[in-house]
């Protein structure tokens, strides 16, 4: 006798479990504009590459008999698959089974992603929509016990930061653990309007007296300006394509080197004429620091991080003929450049990740340094800038400085490592010193001004007088900035440091990962 038997109910079983929470709670899932988690995984994954693991665990009844009559199954899907052709491992939470709480889950398939992923050295997605914590209280009745909280795994999701790439899609109200596996990530996404994110949801927070419903407690428009999501996109679909287009600059692991791309439709030598008119003269004159960065970097390989979050530093990732790279720059639109605290916590986050994947960055550079005021030091500007700047000496990956406009203070100076080979070039418009005219000549002339029978035409003669000798050039004659180029040879300058970068980088673990 063969094993046609167990083969049937093999069979039967799995079409059980793809059956989800139901037919009535699947429409009703997709009602509220989302795709269910089995749908969500086919439009990540590669054609037909989904490999499904522990699709049998759940919940099953049986008859008096030992037959089986229904399984409930677990509400995490979860199985490898490929993304332009490269192995990941995915997870998904299912909503229409018990809408994603844990107390429906059986915790071990949420460990076992994490450590497949961890130990085979794949990039992990996870699709979250749920809890994913300690359930509700109803587990009081069904399990007749309570339990001492603990996050099952969660030495797998740390050690994952410094391993492999991560990556969260908040596709739903997700509170507690679930919040927590979002943001614990390299990359995270939410959708407007159909995804909320919080510690604890409106029915938790009305005991506190405050009335809210989700979107105001926990919206894309809170968290990716808040720092605790990087993007938000307008579908699911589009999140997916954000994913893919992530995961195309990475390395699968520390153990690799970042991909080149395999054609390169750009000429590395290109010398763009824009570049020549891009900062204006004015230095109190703002300019669009994102055009400069895509007229440098292969055409259509900007990708950007963390737009809405501490705005006056610009992360992203892009090209060099092909060879990926980490970007780094100012927006001069919000506080002139300027670090808060906000974005100095950007910035270190940022590093962490170029240097965890061996990213080479290149750092278009214009920083009037810290924000200053009241507001400033309530927000501790000193001590966020600070963790940016031992962030920043202690990355060993290849790092290239491009002067563009001002660098001052103690945040100008941590436009590089000044310990290390000093890479860097300026334009023309560079400018530069321990702190900006504005401002300074008040400080420094404080008793001449005040002294003088027209301070302001004093004011104006001393910054005349000082201007004039803060020409790049003459830093530059002191070896104090080593090149000073034409703006239109810095593709060619970068995309040279990029392929010299790349014989230098080294695969492995750094000496500390991403922290969340």
């Amino acid at each position: 006798m063969g094993w046609e038997p167990e083969l049937e109910d093999l069979a039967r079983r799995t079409e059980l479990a793809r059956r989800m929470g139901g037919a009535e709670k699947v429409e009703r899932h997709r009602a509220q504009g989302k795709l269910t988690v089995r749908e969500r995984i086919d439009a990540l994954l590669d054609d037909g590459t989904f490999h499904e693991i522990g699709a049998l665990t759940g919940r099953a009844s049986y008859d008096d008999d030992g037959n089986l009559v229904d399984v409930m199954p677990a509400n995490f899907v979860m199985g490898r698959g490929r993304i332009d052709g490269r192995p990941v491992v995915v997870g998904g939470d299912d909503f229409t089974v018990r809408g994603g709480a844990a107390d429906a889950s059986i915790y071990q398939k949420q460990v076992h992603a994490e450590r497949m992923a961890h130990d085979l050295r794949m990039p992990m997605v996870r699709l979250v929509d749920g809890s994913g914590g300690g359930g509700s209280v109803k587990s009081l009745e069904t399990e007749r016990r309570s339990f001492v909280p603990f996050n099952p795994g969660w030495e797998h999701v740390v050690a994952n930061l410094a391993t492999v790439p991560v990556v969260s899609c908040c596709l739903g109200s997700v509170a507690g653990l679930g919040a927590a596996r979002v943001v614990t990530s390299h990359y995270s996404i939410m959708v407007k309007a159909t995804s909320q994110l919080f510690v604890a949801g409106p029915p938790v927070v009305a005991r506190l007296g405050e009335d809210v419903d989700k979107e105001t407690l926990g919206g894309s428009a809170i968290h990716t300006r808040n720092g605790a999501v990087d993007d938000e996109v307008a579908s699911e679909v589009e999140a997916f394509a954000r994913v893919r287009q992530f995961l195309s600059y990475l390395p699968s692991s520390v153990d690799e080197l970042p991909p080149r791309a395999a054609s390169v439709d750009d000429d590395l030598q290109r010398r763009d004429e824009s570049l020549l008119h891009a900062i204006p003269r004015d230095r109190r004159t703002v300019y669009k620091v994102r055009a400069i960065i895509e007229a440098v970097v292969d055409h259509d390989s900007w990708f950007e991080l963390g737009r809405f979050n501490g705005r006056s530093a610009v992360t992203g990732l892009a090209r060099l003929d092909g060879r990926p790279v980490a970007v780094l720059a100012n927006d001069p639109y919000f506080y002139a450049g300027g670090w808060t605290a906000t974005a100095s916590e950007k910035v270190t986050r940022f590093v962490d990740l170029a240097d965890t994947f061996h990213l080479p960055v290149v750092h278009f550079v214009d920083n009037p340094g810290f924000v200053i005021g009241t507001d400033a030091e309530k927000a501790a500007t000193i001590r966020y800038g600070a963790r940016a700047l031992a962030a920043i000496y202690q990355a060993t990956t290849p790092w290239c400085s491009v002067i563009v406009r001002k660098v001052y203070g103690v945040a100008g100076a941590a436009h590089q490592n000044a310990s290390k080979l000093s890479y860097r070039f300026a334009w023309p418009s560079g400018n530069w010193g321990s702190l900006p005219l504005e401002g300074g000549i008040e400080a420094a002339y404080k008793a001449q001004l005040e002294a003088a029978d027209d301070p302001e035409a004093l004011r104006a003669e001393i910054e005349q007088r000082l201007t004039a000798r803060q020409s790049p050039f003459k830093t530059a004659e002191a070896f104090l900035v080593e090149e000073i180029i034409d703006p239109r040879d810095t593709r060619p300058l970068l995309c040279e440091f990029a392929e010299l970068a790349a014989r230098i980088l080294r695969t492995g673990p750094t000496a500390h990962g991403l922290r969340p």
